[in-house]
């Protein structure tokens, strides 16, 4: 279940639709928050909204109270009402001051693939610009990029497959650089895409010798072909090739038969299906349906040099998020991410993603809305479980505290914190315990979880 959808209010919608920004309907904003309702003119309006709507939260905590209250005696007197109890100016000077980002002006990179959904439309919708920031997305050619291009802080933060920061933090592959996640990108989303050659060769079991690319090493998508790979007695290592390739090469070293299929994020795979030289074997959803892929990720130095420029952003990223998670949303998104300086694909083939009803590429047309779907929560079991992959696979040598990398990485406690303030209704928990391929995983017992699989990386 997605953050977004509250099972105790069937009524919910996130994107505002009333002329201030904070209310679901006209009617609410006539008789709801009349506080913090005029429409925002200026950074100093946002933020005297803000603290007038805090301080009425906290005196009516109970939506009902509050709204009788102002219905009763109209929003002029309640503001008139609040003013001489508690000094509302000079606290929005505070607020404002501690709350102004040090650095307005950010780059952010990214990898064109739908994955980063959020963070690519943020820039074309006004996400960024909204809560403060002007923000350059920039697109970039592979994961390596990516990684370097942020810690040689070209970038001041990034779009990142889910389990890189970790990787970075640990030193794995490169110098250990502490970053953090406050967000995730996107769950599910991605898939197996074969060959046309090989449509009639739909049991794993068949595919010893065959070549696959993979975005990077450390990706969800290694640890999930790995994983369906050796659930059908595939030994990742021994019986198949796995080849690093930027998301964007993949169809074309398709093409010209340098591999025999891939897993990757679904625009690459419906654009194989699109150019007619793949088909789609099985969406990652069916192998972990809610399964993280992609994370927006700073490193730690940037939090701590600019808190209140890295808090705006990630309040992008999770308002972006929340607008990207609704389904009647997901064909204006398209249109928004296929220009050249983003995705760079036609609208076609990302509505096919976004939407869930996609060609397989065998001549069926399929329809599944969760596809793709996007939920920014960081789930510190999320980590724990790539954690245990990277061990499996012999990436991570000796004992791993699984716990502390965790929550030193994903950064559960603060998301939880922010989304509450926008009005969001985070879990209560950071950890959680889901299947993957019918296998349960209990994120309190990582080590019995590594130990119990039969095939991987010899110690």
């Amino acid at each position: 279940m997605s953050t977004f959808d509250n099972p105790f209010d069937p009524d919910r919608n996130l994107r505002a639709r009333c002329v201030c920004g904070q209310h679901q309907s006209a009617a609410e904003h006539e008789r709801a928050t009349a506080l913090a309702c005029e429409p925002v003119e200026s950074e100093e309006k946002r933020y005297e909204g803000v603290v007038a709507s805090a301080v009425m939260r906290a005196m009516f905590p109970q939506d009902v109270a509050r709204r009788a209250f102002l219905k009763s005696v109209g929003a002029s007197t309640a503001l008139a009402a609040l003013s001489q109890f508690f000094p509302l100016q000079t606290a929005t000077e505070v607020f404002a001051q501690a709350g102004a980002p040090e650095k307005k002006d950010l780059k952010v990179g990214f990898i064109p693939i739908t994955c980063a959904t959020p963070i690519i439309m943020a820039a074309p919708m006004g996400f960024y610009s909204k809560h403060g920031l002007n923000v350059e997305v920039v697109k970039t050619a592979g994961w390596a990029v990516i990684r370097d291009k942020t810690i040689n802080k070209e970038y001041d933060a990034a779009h990142m497959l889910a389990p890189m920061p970790i990787a970075i933090s640990l030193g794995l592959g490169a110098n250990a650089i502490p970053f953090a996640v406050p967000a995730i990108e996107n769950i599910n989303g991605q898939g197996i895409t074969l060959a046309m050659k090989h449509k009639d060769k739909r049991d794993p079991k068949d595919w010893k010798g065959m070549k696959f690319a993979i975005p990077f090493d450390y990706s969800m998508h290694n640890y999930l072909l790995r994983y369906y790979l050796a659930e059908h007695g595939i030994d990742p290592d021994t019986d198949v090739q796995l080849r690093s390739v930027p998301p964007p090469e993949m169809v074309a070293n398709l093409r010209a038969d340098n591999i025999d299929g891939f897993l990757a994020p679904d625009n690459i795979c419906q654009r194989a299906i699109y150019d007619g030289v793949g088909f789609m074997h099985i969406l990652s959803k069916e192998i972990w349906d809610g399964h993280p892929c992609c994370s927006f990720a700073a490193s730690r130095e940037f939090i701590t040099t600019a808190p209140n420029s890295f808090a705006a952003l990630t309040r992008a990223i999770v308002d972006a998020t929340a607008y990207a998670s609704k389904a009647e949303n997901r064909k204006q998104i398209a249109e928004a991410i296929a220009p050249a300086n983003y995705i760079n694909a036609p609208v076609t083939v990302l509505e096919q993603v976004l939407t869930g009803t996609y060609a397989d590429g065998l001549g069926g047309v399929k329809t599944d809305a969760k596809r793709v779907d996007f939920d920014p929560f960081p789930w510190q079991s999320f980590a724990v479980w790539m954690l245990t992959q990277m061990k499996r696979w012999g990436q991570i040598k000796g004992d791993v505290d699984y716990k502390a990398v965790a929550e030193q990485v994903y950064l559960a406690t603060d998301t939880k914190k922010l989304m509450t303030e926008m009005g969001l209704s985070p879990p209560a928990t950071a950890y959680k315990s889901f299947a993957v391929m019918g296998k349960t995983f209990d994120p309190a017992k990582p080590e019995d979880y590594v130990a119990s699989f039969k095939i991987k990386k010899a110690s």
